[in-house]
């Protein structure tokens, strides 16, 4: 079991930056890969980032690399989204994720986590 819980979401005028925090608990935090979605309204939940259990490697979706970064603290067992350069379309709840059959890998698919949090709201301003 894990249980993970977001902080950091917000309001913020575009341009901005946020930072997202997604703190673990239960299973060896250490041991799997993480990941962040988002869900807009009407939209389908879509992968933005994910990193391996070391945090020596990351990934992200096309839409949002160069302006935000995936970084993990194993010792506090938490993960982090830095959002910069923030847009409207970016305007979602976004989700950690954990995935406990992956170590050295990462994964876009929904499907491949097995545990979530219950999700931020992030609401870019024009």
């Amino acid at each position: 079991q894990v249980q993970l819980v977001e902080s950091g979401g917000g309001l913020v005028q575009a341009g901005g930056s946020l930072r997202l925090s997604c703190a673990a608990s239960g299973r060896t935090f250490r041991r799997y890969s993480m990941g962040w979605f988002r869900q807009a309204p009407g939209k389908e939940r879509e992968f933005v980032a994910a990193i391996i259990w070391s945090g020596g490697g990351t990934y992200y979706a096309d839409s949002v690399k160069g302006r935000f970064t995936i970084s993990r603290d194993n010792a506090k067992n938490t993960v982090y989204l830095q959002m910069n350069s923030l847009k409207p379309e970016d305007t979602a709840v976004y989700y950690c994720a954990a995935d406990l059959d992956a170590v050295f890998i990462v994964s876009i698919k929904n499907d491949d986590y097995d545990y979530w949090g219950q999700g931020t709201q992030v609401t870019v301003s024009p």
